[in-house]
């Protein structure tokens, strides 16, 4: 099969006191996202709708919400992951169709510089990526918000189209430690060393 379609599906309430983070930017807003995470909720639908491509599970598979690691992680993290079993699956981004659904902030005024962030997290063109917003109107759901994306993968035949994601994470380290401990936990690989994390719970933005 030379193409795979995947769609990715996530929702996050409105908290008080929490930094508010859509699409890799932070945001100026009274509320942010509730979550274990930094709760964004762009990045975790299109991190889904990655894995659900190439039939690897979903975020909660490989980032469990009560593992400690990811108290307060930056999304990009998970999002990276996903770019790593897509390649290993021997697939590339063709494109990326968001669809935001919340009642505020308004993203129509932000919406290209949020294109350019999630191009550049994705390694793609801008012209690969697209993110509408949409109100809520009539669904009594104005302390939340959800986001749909499908993203449309190609099979890639020359390998040297493959792009690493070690020049995409900004540890080499983080990926290193994250894919062993992935490889024990959902592929059943016996760990070679003891697993520390490259970061400590309290240092992740």
């Amino acid at each position: 099969m030379d193409t795979r379609i995947g769609f990715g599906w996530d929702s996050h309430a409105f908290k008080p006191g929490v930094p508010l983070k859509i699409g890799g930017l932070s945001l100026d807003h009274p509320e942010g996202l509730a979550g274990h995470s930094d709760g964004d909720v762009l990045l975790h639908a299109i991190t889904d709708a990655l894995l659900g491509a190439v039939a690897a599970g979903d975020i909660g598979t490989f980032f469990p919400p009560g593992d400690p690691r990811w108290k307060d992680a930056d999304s990009a993290i998970f999002l990276n992951l996903a770019l790593e079993e897509i390649q290993h699956a021997g697939y590339g981004i063709v494109n990326v169709d968001c669809s935001l659904i919340l009642a505020a902030p308004k993203i129509s005024p932000i919406a290209s510089e949020m294109r350019e962030r999630v191009a550049d997290l994705l390694s793609v063109d801008l012209d690969q990526v697209s993110i509408k917003a949409k109100t809520p109107e009539g669904l009594n759901l104005d302390h939340v918000a959800q986001c749909h994306a499908v993203v449309l993968l190609e099979r890639v035949r020359d390998p040297e189209d493959l792009k690493s994601m070690s020049a995409i994470v900004q540890s080499q380290r983080e990926l290193e430690d994250v894919v062993e401990d992935l490889l024990t936990q959902v592929h059943g690989v016996p760990k070679r060393r003891q697993i520390v994390p490259a970061f400590g719970t309290e240092d992740i933005t």
